[in-house]
Protein backbone atom coordinates (compact mmCIF):
# COMPACT_ATOMS: atom_id res chain seq x y z
CA UNK A 1 0.00 0.00 0.00
CA UNK A 2 1.20 3.62 -0.73
CA UNK A 3 1.65 5.54 2.11
CA UNK A 4 0.66 9.28 1.63
CA UNK A 5 4.63 10.19 1.76
CA UNK A 6 5.25 7.96 -1.01
CA UNK A 7 1.98 9.60 -3.00
CA UNK A 8 3.53 13.07 -2.33
CA UNK A 9 6.74 12.33 -3.47
CA UNK A 10 5.81 10.85 -6.76
CA UNK A 11 3.53 13.63 -7.74
CA UNK A 12 6.50 15.66 -6.91
CA UNK A 13 9.04 13.77 -9.16
CA UNK A 14 5.79 14.00 -12.09
CA UNK A 15 5.87 17.71 -11.42
CA UNK A 16 9.47 18.07 -11.83
CA UNK A 17 9.71 15.94 -14.96
CA UNK A 18 7.13 18.12 -16.91
CA UNK A 19 8.64 21.49 -15.43
CA UNK A 20 12.21 19.55 -17.12
CA UNK A 21 13.80 18.78 -13.58
CA UNK A 22 14.22 15.74 -11.48
CA UNK A 23 12.28 15.20 -8.40
CA UNK A 24 15.75 15.01 -6.52
CA UNK A 25 15.69 19.03 -7.34
CA UNK A 26 12.83 19.94 -5.00
CA UNK A 27 13.30 19.64 -1.29
CA UNK A 28 9.92 18.45 0.50
CA UNK A 29 9.36 19.99 3.76
CA UNK A 30 7.22 17.61 5.88
CA UNK A 31 4.89 20.48 7.61
CA UNK A 32 4.86 18.65 10.87
CA UNK A 33 3.13 21.89 13.48
CA UNK A 34 0.72 20.22 15.68
CA UNK A 35 1.55 17.15 15.29
CA UNK A 36 2.64 14.72 17.55
CA UNK A 37 6.13 13.19 18.17
CA UNK A 38 4.35 9.59 17.13
CA UNK A 39 3.13 10.83 13.89
CA UNK A 40 6.45 12.72 13.06
CA UNK A 41 8.43 9.52 14.14
CA UNK A 42 6.47 7.39 11.47
CA UNK A 43 7.97 9.71 8.39
CA UNK A 44 10.91 9.80 10.07
CA UNK A 45 11.15 6.01 9.75
CA UNK A 46 10.01 6.28 6.13
CA UNK A 47 13.15 7.69 5.74
CA UNK A 48 12.22 11.22 5.50
CA UNK A 49 14.34 14.17 7.18
CA UNK A 50 13.67 17.88 6.05
CA UNK A 51 10.19 19.18 8.35
CA UNK A 52 8.70 22.47 8.52
CA UNK A 53 7.58 23.39 12.20
CA UNK A 54 5.53 27.05 12.80
CA UNK A 55 6.49 28.10 16.35
CA UNK A 56 9.39 28.39 18.17
CA UNK A 57 8.52 26.63 21.54
CA UNK A 58 6.61 23.94 19.76
CA UNK A 59 9.25 23.12 17.88
CA UNK A 60 11.41 22.63 20.82
CA UNK A 61 9.31 20.38 22.67
CA UNK A 62 9.62 17.64 19.70
CA UNK A 63 12.63 17.87 17.81
CA UNK A 64 15.55 17.69 20.25
CA UNK A 65 14.22 13.90 21.46
CA UNK A 66 13.95 13.14 17.50
CA UNK A 67 17.29 14.78 16.45
CA UNK A 68 18.55 12.19 19.15
CA UNK A 69 17.28 9.53 17.81
CA UNK A 70 17.38 10.13 13.68
CA UNK A 71 20.42 11.31 11.76
CA UNK A 72 20.38 14.03 9.17
CA UNK A 73 17.27 15.93 10.08
CA UNK A 74 17.18 19.51 8.58
CA UNK A 75 14.70 21.89 10.72
CA UNK A 76 12.96 24.83 8.47
CA UNK A 77 11.11 27.44 10.75
CA UNK A 78 8.06 28.34 8.46
CA UNK A 79 6.06 30.59 10.70
CA UNK A 80 6.16 33.63 12.31
CA UNK A 81 9.14 34.88 14.17
CA UNK A 82 9.53 37.40 16.83
CA UNK A 83 12.38 39.04 17.71
CA UNK A 84 12.65 38.61 21.36
CA UNK A 85 12.65 34.65 19.93
CA UNK A 86 15.82 34.14 17.65
CA UNK A 87 18.54 33.41 19.78
CA UNK A 88 15.94 29.94 21.16
CA UNK A 89 14.70 29.95 16.76
CA UNK A 90 18.44 29.79 16.02
CA UNK A 91 19.53 27.19 18.62
CA UNK A 92 16.77 24.95 16.91
CA UNK A 93 16.49 25.33 13.24
CA UNK A 94 18.25 25.23 10.53
CA UNK A 95 16.64 27.21 7.95
CA UNK A 96 14.45 30.07 8.94
CA UNK A 97 12.05 30.78 6.25
CA UNK A 98 10.14 33.53 7.91
CA UNK A 99 12.65 36.77 7.70
CA UNK A 100 10.19 39.20 6.72
CA UNK A 101 11.08 43.06 8.16
CA UNK A 102 14.02 44.87 8.84
CA UNK A 103 13.82 44.52 12.74
CA UNK A 104 14.07 40.63 12.32
CA UNK A 105 16.84 40.25 10.15
CA UNK A 106 18.98 42.64 12.10
CA UNK A 107 18.46 40.36 15.28
CA UNK A 108 18.82 37.17 13.27
CA UNK A 109 22.28 38.81 12.02
CA UNK A 110 23.41 39.84 15.51
CA UNK A 111 22.35 36.89 17.62
CA UNK A 112 23.86 34.63 15.02
CA UNK A 113 26.68 36.58 15.38
CA UNK A 114 26.85 36.45 19.02
CA UNK A 115 26.08 32.42 18.84
CA UNK A 116 28.62 31.82 15.89
CA UNK A 117 25.31 30.40 14.16
CA UNK A 118 24.36 30.04 10.42
CA UNK A 119 21.17 29.52 9.93
CA UNK A 120 19.98 30.04 6.18
CA UNK A 121 17.48 32.27 5.22
CA UNK A 122 14.54 32.89 2.76
CA UNK A 123 13.40 36.32 2.92
CA UNK A 124 8.94 35.49 2.99
CA UNK A 125 7.34 38.21 0.82
CA UNK A 126 3.48 39.19 0.63
CA UNK A 127 2.98 39.10 -2.72
CA UNK A 128 -1.60 39.30 -2.00
CA UNK A 129 -0.30 42.25 0.27
CA UNK A 130 -2.63 40.59 2.93
CA UNK A 131 -3.13 42.54 6.08
CA UNK A 132 -3.44 38.98 8.02
CA UNK A 133 -0.01 37.72 6.70
CA UNK A 134 3.82 38.03 7.77
CA UNK A 135 5.66 39.07 4.60
CA UNK A 136 7.58 42.42 3.21
CA UNK A 137 5.95 44.06 0.69
CA UNK A 138 6.33 43.08 -3.02
CA UNK A 139 7.83 46.89 -3.90
CA UNK A 140 10.32 47.06 -1.17
CA UNK A 141 11.24 43.12 -1.75
CA UNK A 142 14.50 44.47 -3.42
CA UNK A 143 15.81 47.15 -0.92
CA UNK A 144 15.19 44.66 2.07
CA UNK A 145 17.02 41.57 -0.03
CA UNK A 146 19.43 43.73 -0.70
CA UNK A 147 20.06 44.78 2.94
CA UNK A 148 19.81 41.47 4.35
CA UNK A 149 22.52 40.29 2.28
CA UNK A 150 24.80 43.12 1.08
CA UNK A 151 24.57 45.16 4.98
CA UNK A 152 23.75 42.38 7.57
CA UNK A 153 25.58 39.53 5.76
CA UNK A 154 22.94 37.51 6.08
CA UNK A 155 23.18 34.08 4.44
CA UNK A 156 20.10 34.65 2.29
CA UNK A 157 19.38 31.70 -0.13
CA UNK A 158 15.93 32.36 -1.99
CA UNK A 159 12.27 33.61 -1.09
CA UNK A 160 9.27 32.23 0.39
CA UNK A 161 5.60 32.90 -0.33
CA UNK A 162 2.05 31.91 0.79
CA UNK A 163 -0.48 33.54 -1.96
CA UNK A 164 -4.12 34.70 -0.93
CA UNK A 165 -5.73 31.43 -0.61
CA UNK A 166 -9.03 32.22 -1.91
CA UNK A 167 -7.50 33.14 -5.33
CA UNK A 168 -5.46 31.32 -8.86
CA UNK A 169 -1.71 31.08 -6.84
CA UNK A 170 0.13 30.65 -10.27
CA UNK A 171 0.44 34.36 -11.03
CA UNK A 172 1.80 34.93 -7.38
CA UNK A 173 4.13 31.90 -7.85
CA UNK A 174 5.04 33.20 -10.97
CA UNK A 175 6.00 36.76 -9.30
CA UNK A 176 8.13 35.11 -6.32
CA UNK A 177 10.06 33.25 -9.54
CA UNK A 178 10.68 37.09 -11.07
CA UNK A 179 11.87 38.50 -7.55
CA UNK A 180 14.15 35.86 -7.03
CA UNK A 181 15.45 36.27 -10.57
CA UNK A 182 16.77 40.20 -10.72
CA UNK A 183 18.32 38.98 -7.68
CA UNK A 184 20.36 36.44 -8.23
CA UNK A 185 18.52 34.12 -5.84
CA UNK A 186 18.09 30.58 -7.00
CA UNK A 187 15.39 28.99 -4.13
CA UNK A 188 11.71 29.45 -3.95
CA UNK A 189 9.74 28.18 -1.51
CA UNK A 190 6.02 28.19 -2.37
CA UNK A 191 3.57 25.53 -2.53
CA UNK A 192 1.66 23.68 0.41
CA UNK A 193 -0.68 20.71 0.23
CA UNK A 194 -3.08 21.86 -2.28
CA UNK A 195 -1.00 23.32 -4.42
CA UNK A 196 3.11 22.00 -4.48
CA UNK A 197 2.30 20.50 -7.88
CA UNK A 198 1.43 23.95 -9.55
CA UNK A 199 4.39 25.86 -7.77
CA UNK A 200 6.82 23.13 -9.12
CA UNK A 201 5.33 23.92 -12.72
CA UNK A 202 6.00 27.57 -11.89
CA UNK A 203 9.75 26.57 -10.50
CA UNK A 204 9.32 26.01 -6.76
CA UNK A 205 12.81 24.23 -5.33
CA UNK A 206 11.32 23.83 -2.22
CA UNK A 207 7.26 22.71 -0.86
CA UNK A 208 5.71 22.90 2.36
CA UNK A 209 3.54 19.55 2.19
CA UNK A 210 1.54 18.73 5.81
CA UNK A 211 -1.99 17.68 5.36
CA UNK A 212 -1.38 15.17 2.29
CA UNK A 213 1.30 13.81 4.26
CA UNK A 214 0.29 13.81 8.52
CA UNK A 215 -3.77 14.11 7.34
CA UNK A 216 -5.85 16.96 8.63
CA UNK A 217 -4.52 19.37 11.35
CA UNK A 218 -5.22 18.83 14.67
CA UNK A 219 -5.40 22.39 16.39
CA UNK A 220 -3.98 22.77 20.28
Amino acid sequence: MTSKLETVNQNIHSAAIISDRLGSDITLVAVSKTKSSDAITAILDEGHRTFGENKVQEAAGKWPELRSLYDNVELHLIGPLQSNKVRHALQIFDVIETVDRPKLARAIARISAEENITCLCYIQINLGREKQKAGIDPAEADSFITMCRDELKLPVIGLMCIPPADQNPTPYFSQLKEIAERNGLDKLSMGMSSDYETAILCGATSVRVGTAIFGARSFE
